[in-house]
């Protein structure tokens, strides 16, 4: 009994330095202790697999592996060099942060989105792009709710609502 109330005082000390917020409130105003960066904020997976760790350490099991480089995910706290990510289907778990980079990407989450020439719902459509396409973020202005991206070979503008991987709001790229 001792020995159990001694391990999670332990526990508890160890891992009272990791900081988290709530998710989906971004960017900001939280700052993370281990970077200095945003919290809550969005980057992106740096390879195809990714494994999601159940703590901030190796000798903690995976708990997922994501095999989608570039797929967007929420870092909703830090410990270290560990960042407890969110992902867009709502799994979360700590990588190391070598696995991440701050390149923006995006990820559809309406049944079919219209990637549009300009940044009104009336502008002609350079393409349909269905529930889990993927692509980069090149712009989003902080007042608009269009957002400058790219998948493949086409450029266009991509409605917030359709997508997650930017704050409601966020100012992303220059202006």
């Amino acid at each position: 009994m001792k020995f159990r109330l001694a391990f999670g005082l332990l526990a508890c000390v160890l891992l009272g330095g990791w900081t988290s917020v709530p998710e989906g409130s971004g960017p900001g105003p939280g700052v993370g202790k281990a970077d200095g960066y945003p919290l809550p904020r969005f980057v992106s997976l740096r390879t195809n697999e990714v494994n999601f760790r159940a703590g901030p350490g190796f000798q903690y099991p995976v708990v997922w592996v994501y095999q989608r480089q570039d797929l967007p995910v929420e870092v909703i706290g830090e410990f270290d060099v560990w960042r407890k990510l969110l992902a867009p289907d709502g799994g979360t778990g700590w990588v190391h942060e070598a696995t991440i980079r701050s390149r923006r990407s995006f990820i559809v989450t309406s049944q079919q989105a219209s990637l549009r020439a300009s940044p009104n719902s009336g502008a002609t459509v350079v393409a349909f792009l269905n529930f889990g396409v993927s692509g980069n973020l090149l712009r989003c202005p902080g007042a608009s709710d269009w957002c400058k991206a790219s998948t493949g070979h086409v450029t266009g503008y991509l409605a917030r609502e359709d997508f997650w991987g930017a704050f409601p709001g966020e100012m992303i790229g220059t202006q």
